[in-house]
């Protein structure tokens, strides 16, 4: 291959170069299988090369790919939004297509603040958010993450948002244990709303399942209806940002229903549009629609690929897809397989300090000592190990953050497309049982791992 022109994530590696992909496999163009174990980025949903998006992806090409949202709507955009609509919990009935996780979680940011401005409280601009999250890589968005990697270049461009723990029991924050801890990590909200002043406080902003920057973090039974108790007492919207997390990730079509939450603003990305175009949206409750119908009749955000109707023709096709061959249903069911079957690796393979997730997605955290949860040295490069010796075995996992402070820590995300059957869950937990006794046989050797405390 001559010279590439084209900046890759790290600069001096080589990548395999896709060929092409189907179901759950991605093959390069040397003929090499690759089992799609993180779906991606965890966004290629239903899985490569369905030819029933294709047909309509060409189908909409045809007719039209692009108007101006400020100059027409169109046929896919009104008909997503109205499923969206049957998707979503209680009254999150409105949707905002932009192009990105990143542009959604900013297009709510905007949106909660707007909302106070029409009430005429104008003093309400912040937006709280947890450490140990990630809500994207634009400015607004990465000033509510608490991805500490991703933010340290940028600091002094950012707001300082995230106030919050993480509700991360397996090293919880402050050395309490479920039940007995009474939901602490949640009630610590409270703690900030007044720190902060809630006449300040627009909003807070959460991953119901927190992805990258914690591997799949669950909180526990209790904690989403305590926070939203806390918000709704304090006059402050809860953004549930679902954009790892929902379409159907975890086994519901939002996570957030498994905690019976109907959250102020929704935000998506990622399965929306599966991999096959890029689209992404803020839903908006009746609530926090009503007085800016009422007021200035207009939201200030938009991109110029918005709601265009070719990935709006996709994302449709998507939702319609995963109802007729039930993938949620299926995430559910193969979900609590997949973990059952990483935790079986979890007795075999003291490196593995904790499995945890819901549904397809799910986190393998890695330590080098199983009895005090001790984590590798950053040094060590535990996680990107794990996953270049995995893909070299033919299977792709993701990379996320873990430990005490979000930063020294190793984990991994398993999250293979929906449509993944239990005989290639087994095949998936081989491929990672032999790159996990691989990785852990030469931390050993070098002195680094020691599995008897």
């Amino acid at each position: 291959m001559n010279k590439s022109w084209l900046i890759k994530p790290f600069l001096n590696d080589e990548y395999p170069q896709a060929a092409y992909g189907k179901g759950i496999y991605l093959y390069d163009t040397e003929g090499n299988e690759y089992l799609d174990g993180s779906s991606g980025a965890v966004t290629a949903g239903i899985g490569h090369g369905v030819l029933e998006i294709a047909d309509v992806m060409k189908e909409q090409a045809e007719k039209v790919s692009f108007v101006y949202r400020s100059q027409f709507t169109n046929e896919p955009a009104e008909k997503l939004a109205a499923k969206l609509k049957e998707w979503a919990p209680g009254d999150v009935n409105w949707s905002f297509f932009v192009n990105s996780g990143s542009e959604a979680a900013e297009t709510a940011l905007k949106v909660a603040i707007q909302y106070w401005q029409e009430k005429g409280k104008k003093t309400k601009t912040k937006v709280l958010s947890r450490w140990m999250s990630y809500h994207g890589i634009t400015l607004g968005a990465l000033s509510m993450s608490g991805h500490l990697g991703r933010r340290e270049r940028f600091s002094t461009l950012l707001e300082d948002f995230p106030v919050l723990e993480p509700p991360y029991c397996y090293r919880c924050p402050f050395n309490r244990t479920f039940p007995e801890c009474s939901l602490h990590c949640a009630s610590e909200l409270e703690t900030a709303i007044r720190r902060v002043g809630a006449e300040n406080i627009a909003a807070f902003i959460a991953e119901p399942v927190i992805g990258a920057a914690g591997a799949a973090i669950v909180p526990p039974d209790g904690y989403y209806q305590a926070v939203m108790d806390i918000c709704r007492r304090n006059d402050i919207l809860f953004i549930a940002d679902e954009v790892m997390s929902g379409i159907g990730r975890c086994g519901s079509r939002f996570a957030i229903e498994h905690w019976g939450v109907t959250p102020d603003i929704i935000v998506l990305g990622k399965g929306l549009g599966a991999g096959y175009a890029p689209i992404a949206a803020a839903m908006i409750s009746d609530r926090v629609m009503e007085p800016i119908f009422k007021g200035s009749g207009l939201i200030m955000s938009g991109h110029t690929y918005s709601a265009n109707p070719q990935s709006a023709a996709v994302a449709l096709e998507v939702l319609e897809y995963m109802e007729v061959h039930k993938l949620v249903e299926k995430a559910k069911e193969n979900g609590v397989y997949m973990k059952e079957r990483l935790r079986e690796l979890q007795q075999k393979y003291p490196i593995i300090g904790d499995v945890r997730g819901r549904g397809m997605l799910t986190g393998v955290e890695f330590v080098s000592n199983i009895f005090n949860k001790l984590p590798f040295s950053r040094e060590v490069h535990v996680s990107r190990t794990i996953i270049d010796r995995a893909m070299k075995n033919g299977l792709i996992v993701y990379p996320a953050s873990a430990g005490a402070d979000g930063l020294n820590g190793d984990a991994v995300i398993i999250a293979p497309p929906l449509v993944i059957k239990k005989e290639e869950i087994d095949k998936l937990a081989a491929i990672f049982e032999a790159t996990v006794k691989e990785v852990q046989d030469e931390l050993q050797l070098l002195g680094f791992f020691s599995s008897v405390g």
